[in-house]
């Protein structure tokens, strides 16, 4: 009868833990706070980063990260995209490292799984949505969004862009910010689904050139296409043009 007992608390608990995990980030930025909670939130930040340092930093091979949507099931055509993509890129010898969760994220481990090749997540604490889908070989879970973006951007070479929602805007306009001001190397970054990003590519092009809020130049930062294969070719060929470039600048 104890156990039955004890047994009972722990699953009614674990709803209220994931909670309070969730929440961390959330308390972070709630404003200002006296200076020991922020010092616990920089040790909480600290340590994370310091986990994914050590879980990512033995890996063996080239990582290319998938963005994408948690709200596309198996059988739709983007996920199906995903999934062809995580086999090209799992034979052609790179590990496929997503936010580790269902949708494009699952799409696209499930194909590097497939493929027999290297599949990684980098999960989201969250109360819903927050569970790993199971074609990881490994994967690990964060509070907070900001320091999860850092690890994937950290141990990625290239990026792909699946169809998503506002998350997927951030990881994409982000990265495409480190490279557009030099904090990232010029890494290939792919938005897959053309139709998807079309109206999107049009407001950048027709707005944020137009009105010089960036430059010409800056639209080549983004290869769109539909094609798992010309995805990784763009990849390949733009990798070979970045570690060029850092021989030619003598760089370390």
């Amino acid at each position: 009868m104890d156990n039955d007992s004890g047994s009972q608390v722990s699953v009614r608990s674990l709803p209220g833990l994931v909670t309070d995990l969730s929440d961390t980030e959330q308390r972070f930025l709630s404003g200002s706070r006296d200076r020991g909670r922020d010092l616990e939130s920089a040790v909480r930040i600290f340590l994370e980063f310091l986990r994914g340092f050590e879980f990512f930093g033995n890996i063996d091979r080239p990582c290319v990260t998938v963005f994408g949507s948690a709200r596309f099931a198996p059988g739709h055509r983007y996920y199906e995209m995903a999934r062809q993509l995580g086999s090209q890129l799992a034979l052609a010898g790179y590990g496929v490292m997503t936010g580790g969760g269902p949708g494009i994220m699952e799409a696209a481990n499930r194909g590097a799984r497939e493929a027999g090749g290297l599949s990684l997540g980098c999960n989201i604490i969250l109360p819903k949505e927050q569970h790993a889908n199971p074609y990881l070989d490994r994967f690990i879970e964060m509070d907070h969004f900001f320091a999860r973006k850092v690890i994937l951007a950290k141990y990625s070479r290239a990026f792909v862009v699946m169809p998503g929602g506002v998350g997927t805007l951030d990881e994409a306009f982000e990265t495409l910010t480190l490279v557009q001001c030099h904090k990232l190397d010029r890494f290939p970054i792919v938005a897959m689904g053309s139709e998807f990003w079309g109206q999107m590519r049009n407001f950048v092009r027709n707005t944020l050139v137009s009105e010089q809020t960036i430059s010409p130049e800056d639209l080549d930062l983004l290869r769109v296409t539909d094609s798992p294969e010309e995805a990784l070719v763009y990849i390949e060929n733009g990798l070979e043009r970045a570690a060029g470039a850092i021989v030619a600048a003598g760089i370390d």
